[in-house]
């Protein structure tokens, strides 16, 4: 299978490309940066993996969805007009976007989900999350998911990410920490009184984000169009 990474030069994208060259599963059919033009690539490639920028991201989708191309996203950030863009090229194209490509994460999503769907409102829920200092979004993609993720399993809840005042009763807060070379640290704690829950995932290494991206690109073969998460490619 051959496998196109965008934003190669990236941390996570020299990981891959690394990853996929020492598979024998996998043929690297090359990558991009910033400013390169994309549909070589894509024409090349059984699959593309991007973990590059929003706006390019959403520039990739419509070239895949162009040369039908499976395309596997891990880039966050994304707004939910750009989200939007995404649905639309997946009606020519297999895409699997997940806000964290990590095994571990998506099974935290899940098991968030539903704890939040078993403990009733008067359960406040909050949402935890530390990364390296050079991070752009805050909070990151994986913490809003988590946060999705609750909202989801109790069917409703506003997210306050800037606190000012009392809590209130629902709401599902956010707090962000950034410093030093922090991989990803994320928590999720439910608390009631006189006890609580706590949910949580450490990454100490980002090999393991380009692991679960080959491992949704190899799902990705013979899928329809469509877009697809993680948990599909799960099967949670």
């Amino acid at each position: 299978m051959k496998i196109g990474v965008t934003g190669y030069k990236g941390r996570v994208g020299q990981i891959l490309v690394q990853s996929i060259k020492s598979n024998n599963s996998f043929e690297f059919a090359g990558g991009i940066d910033k400013g390169d033009d994309p549909l070589p690539l894509f024409k090349e490639a059984d699959a593309v993996i991007d973990f590059s920028h929003p706006d390019a991201t959403v520039v990739h989708a419509d070239v895949a969805a162009q040369t039908g191309t499976a395309l596997v996203i891990g880039t966050t950030g994304l707004t939910d007009e750009q989200e939007q863009i995404l649905k639309t090229s997946s009606q020519k194209a297999t895409i699997v976007y997940a806000a964290n490509m990590s095994v571990g994460v998506n099974m935290l999503l899940a098991l968030v989900k539903q704890a939040a769907e078993r403990l009733d409102s008067e359960w406040d829920i909050e949402v935890f999350e530390t990364h390296h200092h050079h991070k752009i979004d805050s909070p990151s993609g994986t913490a809003l998911a988590l946060g999705k993720a609750a909202r989801e399993g109790r069917g409703g809840g506003d997210f306050i990410v800037d606190r000012e005042g009392a809590r209130k009763q629902g709401d599902i807060g956010y707090a962000v920490q950034r410093g030093g070379d922090v991989v990803g640290e994320h928590t999720v704690t439910f608390f009631s009184q006189g006890e609580r829950i706590e949910l949580g995932h450490k990454a100490t290494d980002r090999s393991l984000f380009a692991k679960g991206a080959l491992r949704a690109a190899q799902w990705t073969k013979g899928k329809k169009a469509g877009l697809y998460s993680m948990t599909d490619v799960l099967d949670l």
